[in-house]
């Protein structure tokens, strides 16, 4: 048995195949710098599986029978899931304002709608879709999917849960509070109404093969994600939205973020509240 107090060092040839390891698996980018967040991040993981040094450990994320669960865990403590209700509220003005009303126009016979929201953490984007979904009179009775995904178990275990804490509200109206959430001794509590139109998925964005289980989507949000990723792992997780959306289909992305340099595919879309990148309907266009 190690001593669980023990900082264990990270030697720079283990931290380069640790780096590449995580960008293989996940697409993140962990550059020179990060070679001390990594190795503090991953002391208690070491230490609990009681290894005394990194070189082992990495050999354990390689080779062993239960290296997919572990190395799930090590992206997990590598990465950031810092969310909240109604981010970006212009853009979800535009969703809900002038987004919306076009699909509804648009599929009003068919009456089905498919949203994906990718990388979406504790589960505050997919469930702030729902609730403007729910919002919208002309949607009762619409076959209505919600798709929430990401890599971490662990943070779809709490978006399932639904519970959390004042914090993730501070850009909600108290309208919606009222509304779609009740108070628990641990926290606030969604609305089974609201929990209920979002399946929550373990789902790697740079997996092929389960990329080939997605059915076309309508809209895809993918916000404060790709920032994360290099330019060839950017370009392929767009050309994989851009396959999955449908014919005039909307890609949401974060306001940090752009198309410019990896994708030219998407039309740019200029709403009044926000911008938004759009699938041409090929159909319509002109022989």
């Amino acid at each position: 048995m190690i001593n669980s107090e023990k900082q264990i060092e990270l030697p720079d040839d283990i931290f380069h195949l640790f780096r590449d390891m995580i960008y293989d698996n996940s697409g993140v980018v962990l550059d020179e710098g990060s070679k001390y967040f990594v190795e503090n991040r991953l002391q208690q993981s070491i230490n609990r599986r009681q290894f005394d040094n990194f070189r082992d450990y990495y050999y354990f994320l390689k080779y062993d029978r239960r290296k997919d669960e572990e190395l799930a865990n090590v992206i997990d403590l590598l990465t950031i899931h810092e969310t909240y209700f109604f981010r970006e509220e212009q853009q979800l003005k535009a969703f809900s304002e002038e987004i919306l009303p076009e699909l509804i126009k648009r599929k009003s016979k068919e009456q089905n709608l498919r949203i994906w929201s990718a990388g979406c953490s504790t589960g505050e984007e997919p469930y702030t879709i729902a609730m403007l979904l729910d919002e919208k009179q002309e949607l009762a009775g619409w076959n209505i999917e919600i798709f929430g995904t990401d890599i971490s178990h662990r943070v779809l275990q709490s978006a399932r849960r639904g519970v959390y804490q004042s914090n993730a509200f501070r850009c909600m109206d108290p309208q919606y509070m009222s509304r779609y959430f009740h108070k628990e001794d641990n926290g606030y509590r969604i609305s089974d109404k609201i929990k209920k139109n979002v399946i929550f998925l373990c789902f790697n964005i740079l997996d092929n093969n389960k990329l080939a289980l997605i059915n076309p989507m309508d809209i895809i949000f993918c916000r404060n994600l790709i920032i994360y990723f290099d330019i060839a792992t950017k370009r392929k997780v767009i050309d994989s939205f851009y396959r999955k959306l449908k014919e005039g289909g909307y890609l949401l992305l974060g306001h940090s973020e752009s198309l410019i340099n990896i994708s030219t595919a998407f039309a740019l879309r200029y709403f009044t509240h926000d911008m938004v990148y759009q699938k041409l309907d090929r159909s319509k266009e002109k022989l």
